[in-house]
């Protein structure tokens, strides 16, 4: 090993959300630092992130991060003390991208267009003198002993490859493959002994086998605001998450059901074959008394007319009138239980098509209640990885650490973002993770070129 080693770049292997981060971060420590992305251009991943609006952080600060990445939160605690939500906005700020505010702290460009954040980065790579290289595939990476080099080979080019001090792998997961992550930084990380723990698809659309999806009763049938529960095989509840769901022809996607899936993966991961029992509440802030105090006054000043009438006109009042405690109940009806909802509800209770207000039963109520506050569906399973946003596994975390995203196990050796095992909900959580992470391991790699000395000792080797 020559102290030659010292003088080579940081190169950062993936020019994603945590790719593109990590390479300023390095450079912006003063080290020469090169990307290498294997598409024709950088951030695809990030282009269609948010709707194609770039959600580039949440607002909402890092305990509440954390408590939105199921997939190893405490993990990032060091990490996101380093390169915060803050510091994410800041550093956007700065760059001429203002950011705006929206529900659940969810930041978003003011322009509403990823592309206004991807060129915000790029001009940054260009601004540090990072040298970008588009089209270069790693098929290898090894270590030189001889020079203390990392070697980094590229596909079609045997002849020439790339040498490093230091290396962040950055190549994402396994979700969205048409964004360029296809696993590829897994055999880097297992070439020096780092252990894999099996990628499975998160943040990915609910399959059910129901009859009202198979036959498409519900098909594009939107609710909001409506609460799902997942209940394990034993019938005890996996997991309760809120938000906006879309029924399809088959099963269940939206914000809320893409929040839920990570934790059916694993259920079904555990029981194969099994159908879990999901619950939706399509009216969470109406409450049962409330429920059955608009249905008696509506039926008592409308008792002779049908009660399926009645009932679309206590989920259907006007939004714009002033609103009494219980009016707010019922405006949260109507966001909540489309009509074609109240259809599926009075075809399942087994209402009679003409029944007139005055003939319906307090138990009848009570029953159509229940059934729009626990609307009943089986999940047998979720879409695959290429529908997924997000890979959940990866590079196990007991090889990392936490303080630098540097391998335990190879000096040098660094990781950001989706190719470890942590994974987020939906909301600017994965994003996060992929600034903060990125940025970490690009400032600890400058920081071990820059430090480095003839005579370090090695990447421990493996066969």
């Amino acid at each position: 090993m020559t102290s030659a080693s010292a003088d080579l770049p940081v190169a950062v292997i993936g020019g994603g959300p945590a790719g593109l981060m990590a390479a300023i971060g390095a450079a912006r420590q003063g080290i020469q630092t090169v990307l290498l992305e294997k598409g024709d251009r950088l951030g695809r991943k990030l282009l269609i992130s948010g709707g194609g609006r770039c959600n580039v952080t949440n607002a909402r600060g890092t305990a509440h991060i954390i408590e939105n990445i199921p997939g190893n939160g405490r993990f990032l605690y060091s990490s996101l003390a380093k390169w915060s939500s803050d510091d994410i906005i800041s550093f956007f700020t700065l760059l001429g991208v203002p950011l705006k505010e929206e529900d659940r702290g969810r930041m978003f460009p003011v322009t509403d267009k990823a592309m206004t954040v991807l060129n915000a980065l790029q001009r940054e790579l260009s601004s540090l003198a990072v040298d970008v290289r588009l089209r270069s595939t790693v098929s290898a990476l090894d270590f030189e002993e001889d020079t203390g080099a990392y070697r980094i080979a590229l596909h079609g080019e045997s002849d020439t490859a790339v040498r490093a001090g230091a290396v962040v792998v950055a190549a994402g997961g396994c979700a969205a493959p048409e964004t360029g992550s296809t696993g590829d930084g897994y055999v880097f990380a297992q070439r020096f002994g780092h252990t894999l723990v099996p990628p499975y698809p998160t943040s990915v659309p609910l399959v059910s086998n129901d009859a009202l999806i198979v036959e498409r009763h519900l098909q594009g049938l939107s609710l909001r605001g409506v609460a799902l529960t997942l209940y394990d095989p034993r019938g005890k509840v996996a997991t309760r998450e809120e938000g906006d769901v879309i029924f399809t022809h088959f099963g269940l996607s939206g914000p809320a059901a893409l929040r839920v899936s990570q934790y059916a993966v694993k259920l079904l991961q555990k029981n194969p074959g099994a159908q879990l029992k999901l619950a939706i509440d399509t009216m969470p802030a109406v409450a049962r008394d409330q429920f059955l105090d608009n249905v008696r006054q509506w039926v008592e000043k409308h008792p002779r007319r049908g009660f399926r009438t009645v009932l679309k006109d206590v989920v259907g009042e006007s939004r714009g009138s002033q609103a009494s405690a219980g009016h707010a109940a019922r405006i949260a009806m109507q966001d909540a239980v489309p009509e074609r909802l109240i259809e599926t509800a009075w075809r399942k209770l087994g209402f009679a098509a003409d029944q007139i207000a005055a003939d319906v039963s307090k138990k009848q109520v009570e029953a159509l209640y229940e059934f729009l506050k626990h609307f009943p569906m089986n999940i047998s399973g979720t879409l695959g990885m290429n529908r997924a946003t997000v890979t959940g596994g990866g590079v196990s975390l007991k090889g990392i650490d936490p303080r630098t995203m540097g391998s335990k196990l190879a000096a040098g050796l660094f990781f950001a973002g989706e190719i470890m095992d942590v994974h987020a909900h939906t909301g600017g959580y994965n994003i996060t993770v992929a600034f903060s992470t990125g940025y970490v391991a690009g400032t600890a790699a400058a920081d071990y070129v820059r430090v480095r000395k003839a005579g370090t000792v090695c990447p421990t080797r493996f066969s």
